[in-house]
């Protein structure tokens, strides 16, 4: 498994108009590839949005990052700005202890 964190900030939008958004959006997730969950974040106070992925492997993330539908969502959108993310891998043994 791999972990995504990303992060960005609002520019040209509010808080409320982001939560709308989201809401519409974030049905179309369920159909990602290899997405075992999304977690929705966000920090109003310091314009700090994003989200926590957890994918099957590494592949059905390039395969995300790499699709149109990212691209429209997040890569391209003039509402978001300052993306970015790291991914870190899972280490199976002592999660599996833990969960």
């Amino acid at each position: 498994m791999v972990i995504q964190v990303v992060n960005f900030n609002l520019e040209g939008i509010t808080h409320e108009q982001y939560l709308g958004a989201a809401s519409e959006v974030a049905p179309a997730f369920k159909d990602l590839k290899g997405l075992r969950s999304k977690v929705w974040l966000s920090d109003p106070d310091n314009n700090v949005y994003g989200g926590v992925y957890t994918w099957e492997d590494r592949q059905s993330m390039e395969d995300y990052l790499n699709s149109q539908f990212y691209d429209e969502v997040l890569g391209s959108n003039p509402s978001f700005a300052n993306v970015t993310y790291k991914a870190y891998d899972v280490l199976d043994a002592p999660t599996s202890i833990t969960n």
